[in-house]
């Protein structure tokens, strides 16, 4: 499978049976055990990132890309913060869901910016990149080139979640695969941290903060990379 089937298939699963299922997840509504841990884990991934950057003091006013922003579980707090936001997600569907969650959250505020777009077509020039829980769904070489776009984008700050590449991983995602289910719609990609690390330095960043969320079902490794302007 090429890396273009790949984006293929994540763009049609997040505009169909996907969306239903991580809508759900990512509200605030009765889900079941599995659905309900992923939810508190990635909520966890969210909130530490909240807490870095309020902790900086210097949010408000920032500009910031939410890559593959999903239904707006980042974007909007950060928005409400008062950053200045472009958030873009390759769902129609999870698009559409976050402006009804914004404009619901925050009126016709002026903060927050959406739109309909992969990775690869994003464009402009922002202090802070964010891309959270999307380089699972790409292989190692198409999240290289992903990595290598979204540095452009950056001023400042680069900031990834993923799933980490670890023998305990790498045995628990062996062991999911023999389970096939309606749920198993795309095909998720552990990736190893040094090669992360590796891909940022060579492109002139530095590693600042690391965070691991650990759930019984979700895990991700988020790493904030800084340069000097």
């Amino acid at each position: 499978m090429t890396a273009t089937d790949d984006k293929t298939i994540v763009r049609d699963y997040f505009n169909a049976t996907g969306f239903d299922r991580w809508r759900r997840i990512y509200g605030d509504g009765e889900v079941n055990k599995v659905q309900l841990d992923i939810r508190t884990g990635h909520q966890q991934t969210v909130d530490t990132l909240l807490r870095w950057l309020q902790e900086d003091g210097n949010l408000a006013g920032l500009t910031i890309c939410d890559a593959g922003c999903g239904v707006g579980s980042l974007s909007i707090p950060l928005a409400e913060a008062g950053a200045i936001v472009f958030a873009s997600d390759i769902s129609e569907k999870m698009v559409a869901e976050a402006k009804t969650r914004a404009e619901a959250s925050l009126g016709n505020s002026q903060n927050l910016t959406f739109a309909v777009q992969d990775l690869e077509s994003l464009s402009g020039r922002y202090h802070t990149v964010v891309c959270l829980d999307v380089l699972i769904h790409y292989p190692q070489d198409k999240a290289a080139d992903m990595i290598r776009h979204l540095s452009d984008l950056a001023e400042s700050r680069l900031i990834l979640s993923f799933a980490p590449k670890t023998l305990c991983y790498s045995l628990l995602k062996k062991v999911g695969e023999f389970f096939p289910g309606p749920s198993k719609t795309t095909r998720a990609y552990l990736h190893s941290e040094a090669e992360i690390v590796k891909i940022l330095e060579a492109l002139g960043w530095s590693i600042q903060r690391r965070a691991m969320t650990k759930t019984r079902f979700y895990f991700s490794r988020m790493l904030e990379a800084t340069k000097e302007n």
